[in-house]
C-alpha cells in the first residue's frame, strides 16, 4: 500500500469519526474498514493529485455517487437510491485557489414524503463548521441552499472556497438525482482545506476587512518563511492577557481535533511583519494558519508545512506545543 494510499485514508477515517458524531444530520451505520487501493468498488473517491484529470476538450467524467463519498474532480455525478437511503452526505474539494459550483442537472426526490437535498457551502463535521461563522462571509442561515425550498429556480451553487458538501435523503428506491461539479479560479483564496499533509502557500488578503483560515487535517511542522502587516509590533506567545487581539493586523497560529477554528486552541500570534524562518511543531488532528486582517492594507503569509512523523510525535522537542492534543491522536 502506497505512502500516499495511507495519508488518504486517514484522511477519510477521520471523516468518518467526526460523521458518526453528528447527529444532526447524519446517523451512519458502520463502515467498512478494508479499502482498496483501486477499483471501482472503493467505498470512496479518495482524495489525492493523481485523481485529478484536465477536462479542457475531454469527455465529461461520470460516476455513481454514493450515500457517503468524497469527490475532489470535476465531472457529473448520479446518486440512484436502491433502498432508502436516509443519512447521506457527499463532500467537495478542490485545489486551494479554486471555488467549486454545483449545477442541479436533474432531481427526482419526493420533498412532500420526506426527501430532501441540501447543499452547504463549506462542510460540517460533528456539528463544527469550515469556515467558521467568524471567518465566512455569509451567515450561517444563508450558506445552506434547500432544493425542496428553492427548487431548479436556482440551479447552480457557488462555493465561496475550496469545499462544499450536499446532505440528502432519498426513501424511494429509483428515485435520486444528478449534478455536476466544475471549479473556477479564486485569485485571492481565503479560507482553504489543505488535500495534502504537505505543502507551500501564500495567503493574501488585499485591502478586506475579513479573517482568512488555512486549515491542515493533520499534526504538521509550520515553518512561516514571510509575513508582510500593515503594522509592527512583537511575536510573542499568547497568554491570557497578552496577544495580538488588540491589534487590527495579525497571523495566529492554531490547533485543535476539531473543524472550527474558532474553536480550536490559539497557539501563537505573529503581530509584526519578517522574513523568517519562524516554525512551530502543532501535534493535532488540524493545525491552521488563520489570517486577521483590518482591510486597511495588503496582508501576505508565506509558509511551508509538512505531516509530523511518528517518533516526532512520541518525541516532542524544540518549538513546539502539542501536550493538549496528544491524548486525542
Amino acid at each position: 500500500m502506497s505512502p500516499s494510499f495511507k495519508l488518504q485514508c486517514r484522511f477519510i477515517l477521520i471523516v468518518l469519526v467526526a460523521l458518526r458524531g453528528e447527529s444532526r444530520h447524519l446517523e451512519l451505520t458502520r463502515v467498512p474498514c478494508q479499502l482498496r487501493e483501486t477499483g471501482d468498488h472503493d467505498p470512496f473517491l479518495l482524495l489525492g493529485a493523481h485523481l485529478k484529470r484536465e477536462l479542457a476538450g475531454e469527455p465529461l467524467y461520470r460516476r455513481a455517487l454514493r450515500c457517503l463519498d468524497m469527490l475532489s474532480l470535476q465531472g457529473q455525478f448520479t446518486f440512484t437510491a436502491d433502498r432508502p437511503q436516509l443519512h447521506c452526505a457527499a463532500f467537495f474539494i478542490s485545489e486551494p485557489d479554486e471555488f467549486i459550483t454545483i449545477y442541479l442537472d436533474l432531481v427526482s426526490i419526493d420533498c412532500q414524503g420526506g426527501d430532501f437535498l441540501k447543499v452547504f457551502d463549506g462542510w460540517i463535521l460533528k456539528g463544527e463548521k469550515f469556515p467558521s461563522s467568524q471567518d465566512h462571509p455569509l451567515p450561517t442561515t444563508e450558506r445552506y441552499v434547500d432544493f425542496c425550498e428553492s427548487g431548479l429556480g436556482r440551479r447552480s451553487i457557488r462555493s465561496s472556497q475550496n469545499v462544499a458538501m450536499i446532505f440528502f435523503r432519498v426513501h424511494e428506491p429509483g428515485n435520486g438525482f444528478t449534478l455536476t461539479i466544475r471549479t473556477d479560479p479564486n485569485l485571492f483564496p481565503c479560507n482553504v482545506i489543505s488535500q495534502t499533509p504537505n505543502g507551500r502557500f501564500t495567503l493574501v488578503v488585499p485591502h478586506q476587512h475579513r479573517n482568512c483560515s488555512f486549515s491542515i487535517i493533520y499534526p504538521v511542522m509550520i515553518k512561516i518563511s514571510d509575513l508582510t502587516l500593515g503594522h509592527l509590533n512583537g511575536l510573542q506567545l499568547k497568554k491570557p492577557a497578552a496577544g495580538c487581539g488588540g491589534k487590527g493586523d495579525f497571523v495566529e497560529l492554531l490547533g485543535g481535533s476539531g473543524l472550527d477554528p474558532s474553536k480550536m486552541m490559539p497557539l501563537a500570534d505573529l503581530c509584526y511583519p519578517f522574513h523568517g524562518p519562524a516554525q512551530m511543531k502543532i501535534g493535532c488532528d488540524n493545525s491552521v494558519v488563520r489570517m486577521v486582517s483590518s482591510g486597511k492594507h495588503v496582508n501576505r503569509v508565506t509558509f511551508e508545512y509538512r505531516q509530523l512523523e511518528p517518533y516526532e510525535l512520541e518525541n516532542p522537542n524544540g518549538n513546539s506545543i502539542q501536550e493538549f492534543c496528544l491524548s486525542g491522536l
